[in-house]
């Protein structure tokens, strides 16, 4: 089957289903292809950062040190992060999580403040607005890198959530097979792997059955 994802895409989406595990010699080939295929540098920053959110502060930093000695330098138009703008995070986090959740949004935030309350605010202000509504990267690309990013680590709740959030930011049936068929010529555990796509397939059956 042909992808429909472009070269620029699918090179950040590798990248993204490496996080979670790859070593480092292997994370930064990737690194290096997916430039050499005309990913931006922006792109791949933008994702570095939202991994944080993803696969922990450690794991993201190690990432980053990879990245480095591949780009040294900053990407030129990166959005900078001043605390003094939290309501604009705020606001736009709200607009973010809303549309990621669709019909789902009240809930979720019901939900999140049940387990703690500053969950809740860190969930939409650090996560949805000062991260994930930065400039350098559109939401629809945030959506399937959130996919590729949960698909290694077997969280089946967290990635359903995300497998309908890419569809609600706008992206395709073809496009989110498309990273789950990525998946499988990199090393993701086999098992992690299947219920990605049990999960997938329950979903788009519930699409033709609305």
């Amino acid at each position: 089957m042909t992808a429909v994802l472009d070269s620029p895409t699918q090179g950040l989406l590798r990248v993204a289903l490496l996080l979670p595990h790859a070593a480092e010699n292997e994370l930064g080939d990737w690194m290096r292809r997916a430039r050499e295929e005309g990913t931006p540098a922006l792109w791949l920053e933008e994702l570095l950062l939202a991994s944080v959110l993803y696969i922990g502060f450690p794991r993201a930093i190690v990432a980053w040190s990879v990245y480095r000695r591949l780009e040294p330098e900053a990407a030129p138009g990166s959005e900078q992060s001043d605390y003094a703008g939290w309501q604009e995070w705020l606001a736009r986090g709200e607009a973010s999580c809303r549309k990621v959740y669709g019909k789902h949004y009240e809930q979720l935030r019901h939900n999140i403040h049940a387990l703690h309350p500053a969950l809740d605010q860190w969930m939409v202000v650090d996560g949805y607005g000062k991260t994930l509504s930065r400039s350098g990267l559109d939401l629809l690309h945030r959506e399937l890198c959130s996919v590729a990013m949960l698909v290694p680590q077997g969280v089946q709740r967290q990635l359903l959530s995300h497998l309908s959030g890419a569809l609600n930011a706008g992206a395709t049936v073809e496009q989110v097979d498309d990273v789950l068929d990525l998946a499988t010529a990199l090393p993701v555990r086999s098992r992690n792997l299947e219920v990605a796509r049990s999960l997938w397939q329950e979903l788009k059956d519930t699409l033709v059955h609305d």
